[in-house]
């Protein structure tokens, strides 16, 4: 490859593409006439431009008689000719790119706006030509299926109940947004999901920007050890032993605070110098939450929400896709939320931006007398893989541990329970009847005295003989 891609070798270039216009096409989404000596550069622009509006490059003559400058076509050129150039070529747009970034990066540098280098240098590193050419869909159906299942990346999220919903789980590269009201119970969701995927053998980190490392490593304590908070203290010796049991067969979590501001380059820096320092494979990523963190590829207000959140929100799915990890967050309702008890995106801090971003986004409704019954809600605002928008998962929950789980597998005070939690609405079914009050009592009578239920109907049906041959006496 040339290390050196001086006047001769680009107005070579040039002559070739206009030799044959097939190369302008391949490589029209990474060229840059400003990338060209300055000699060269009226040219490149010119071809630019004719092809933008008449949708055909301009030959040697009419680039003779418009910039001055003599292109000629380029005799007996063939296939290894033509790998050449797209090699080549992608090499000298990759290089001009950056040594530009570099020099934006400097005067950056200088005026102390630091946030915008880090995406101007990578956006020229990885500067490429469109070389995959996408799925053949008739082309061997199972393989493409075997190929979803096994690279998708799909994750339990440890609740059954919801997995159902969501065709499996989790995506690795999507983002994921929990949204709930002031103390609605953000944060255990997501100390909750961390536990279930520790516990299942994933490794991952759990970023607040609120609560302190040691609190929320105290509440996953009470989560993961099924101790009450109020007893953590006093009994360490036996949460210190069932913490440590659960270490074997569990995978590693670490439990990372950072201030409010933060950006999503902070968090990329983080995850690379763990993973430097302790080899640590990252399977997911937790952040709580998104409202408090700050865009990296823009200059936005902070009470500019809407635009705020949208830069934001896009940034962490990239984050998402280029670590190719399960990306969970949390988002606040807005106050119009408060009374209500079906969500929908109007309820949302910020409004629609971080709502089109995401690829799943779920509304947490719970009450006080809600929570002391062991009961969470979780409405599916938007599922992009799966159709169960609008419909709703009940959660079970142990005020004591903190721990939310599937009602199929509640634990109370630490003991599983097989029975389903029943849901409001099967309860006020029970209340619902349509029998009179005599047979109802006759119903209590049995249960009570299932001996007697024998009696009762012998009874009741001598009554009915009797009466009938009455009425055949009557007639």
């Amino acid at each position: 490859m040339l290390k050196e891609f001086n006047a001769e070798v680009q107005e070579l270039f040039l002559r070739m593409m206009v030799t044959n216009a097939e190369l302008f096409v391949r490589i029209t989404n990474i060229f840059n006439a400003e990338n060209f000596d300055r000699r060269l550069r009226p040219v490149a622009e010119f071809m630019r431009e004719h092809s933008d509006q008449y949708k055909i490059l301009p030959d040697s003559t009419q680039i003779k008689a418009t910039t001055g400058v003599d292109i000629d076509v380029v005799p007996d050129l063939d296939e290894g000719h033509y790998e050449w150039f797209m090699t080549e070529f992608e090499a000298f747009t990759r290089r001009q790119e950056l040594e530009r970034a570099i020099m934006a990066s400097a005067d950056l540098l200088e005026k102390g706006d630091y946030d915008p280098v880090e995406k101007l240098i990578k956006d020229a590193v990885q500067i490429s030509l469109l070389r995959d050419m996408g799925v053949d869909y008739f082309d061997d159906p199972r393989a493409r299926l075997m190929h979803l299942k096994t690279s998708n990346g799909q994750s339990s999220t440890g609740w059954p109940v919801l997995d159902q919903k969501l065709y499996g789980g989790f995506n690795r590269g999507e983002l994921q947004i929990f949204a709930g009201g002031s103390g609605s119970g953000k944060s255990l969701f997501m100390q909750n999901l961390s536990v279930n995927w520790i516990l299942a053998g994933l490794s991952g980190i759990y970023i607040t920007l609120e609560l302190s490392e040691h609190l929320s490593a105290m509440r996953i304590d009470s989560m993961v050890t099924d101790t009450g908070a109020k007893e953590i203290f006093k009994d360490l010796d036996n949460v210190e032993m069932k913490v440590k049991m659960k270490q074997k067969a569990a995978g590693q979590l670490r439990i990372k605070y950072m201030p409010a501001q933060s950006t999503v380059n902070d968090l990329r820096a983080y995850c690379k110098e763990l993973q430097i320092q302790t080899g640590m494979k990252l399977d997911f990523l937790c952040v709580d939450y998104l409202d408090l963190l700050m865009p990296v590829s823009a200059k936005v207000s902070p009470s500019d929400l809407y635009v705020k959140d949208k830069y934001v929100s896009e940034e962490l799915r990239n984050l998402a896709k280029e670590l190719d990890i399960i990306f969970v967050t949390a988002s606040q309702l807005n106050r119009s939320a408060v009374e209500e008890i079906e969500f929908d995106h109007s309820h949302i801090s910020g409004g629609i931006s971080k709502i089109n971003t995401a690829d799943n986004v779920f509304g947490i409704f719970t009450s006080r007398s809600m929570r002391e019954r062991g009961q969470y809600q979780i409405q599916l605002m938007k599922t992009r893989s799966s159709s169960g928008v609008g419909q709703k998962v009940e959660l079970a929950f142990d005020v004591e541990t903190l721990r939310i789980t599937d009602p199929g597998t509640a634990t109370v005070s630490g003991t599983a329970t097989d029975a389903p939690q029943q849901s409001a609405q099967s309860i006020m079914d029970k209340f619902k009847t349509s029998s009179s009050v005599g047979a109802t009592d006759q119903i209590v009578q049995a249960q009570v005295d299932p001996a007697n239920k024998k009696v009762v109907a012998d009874v009741q049906g001598s009554k009915l003989k009797s009466l009938l041959n009455n009425l055949k006496d009557t007639h």
